[in-house]
């Protein structure tokens, strides 16, 4: 049985997204379509597994938040071109995620690490940004109908949002629509468990794969 040679235009793409070089990553995007390659086919076979390998460095320690973020940034330079693409063509994506970091809490930095390895993974993300308060969540299930709820809190002071958001999102009738999954650097295995989420993770990676297993 033969097997399709590797493409080397992807393989090019996969370690200019992996290096974090964004005008490569654009330019060998285009030049892939050019070519005639299908967009699912680049992300499958290009975006995702660069962003999986970069995110495989962060939590090995071989990578830093800014070597994940510039890769992060040549992911999105290589998407501009892919995303529409997509949608013209109605292909799914691998699920959609509301996330934000919880009322109270200013910091974005670890979100915004997620969220970028979440849509490199082929995930639909509506980033809510920073101090978002357990309204604003019930409102945005309402509106975009995600399979999961990300809550991140990087302050121990506001770790009880956490649990605040969740029981909103009960007593607004949401809860058994989606999964909810918490993170941040306060965060526990035990404490997502109390909170009533369905899953924890410790870094911007585990959260890519944890968000795969709940749309699962």
């Amino acid at each position: 049985m033969s097997t399709a040679a590797p493409n080397p235009t992807l393989d090019q793409l996969r370690d200019a997204v992996i290096n974090g070089h964004a005008k490569a990553a654009a330019s060998l995007t285009a030049d892939a379509l050019a070519s005639g390659l299908g967009a699912q086919e680049i992300v499958d076979t290009a975006l995702i597994p660069a962003m999986d390998e970069a995110g495989r460095l962060f939590d090995q320690g071989e990578f830093f938040v800014p070597e994940l973020l510039v890769a992060a940034r040549a992911m999105k330079a290589a998407q501009a071109l892919i995303t529409p693409l997509l949608a013209a063509a109605g292909v799914a994506s691998r699920g959609k995620i509301v996330i934000g970091t919880v009322k109270g809490d200013l910091h974005d930095i670890g979100k915004n690490l997620v969220v970028a390895l979440l849509q490199g993974g082929g995930f639909e993300v509506v980033d809510l940004g920073a101090d978002v308060s357990p309204e604003s969540f019930v409102a945005a299930v309402r509106d975009h109908a995600p399979d999961v709820v990300g809550l991140s809190a990087l302050l121990t002071t506001t770790m009880l949002q956490m649990q605040q958001t969740i029981r909103a999102l009960g007593e607004a009738g949401l809860r058994d629509r989606v999964k909810v999954m918490v993170g941040g650097a306060p965060i526990t295995d035990r404490f997502a468990r109390d909170c009533g989420a369905d899953g924890y993770a410790d870094n911007a990676a585990t959260a890519v794969a944890l968000a795969r297993t709940l749309v699962r």
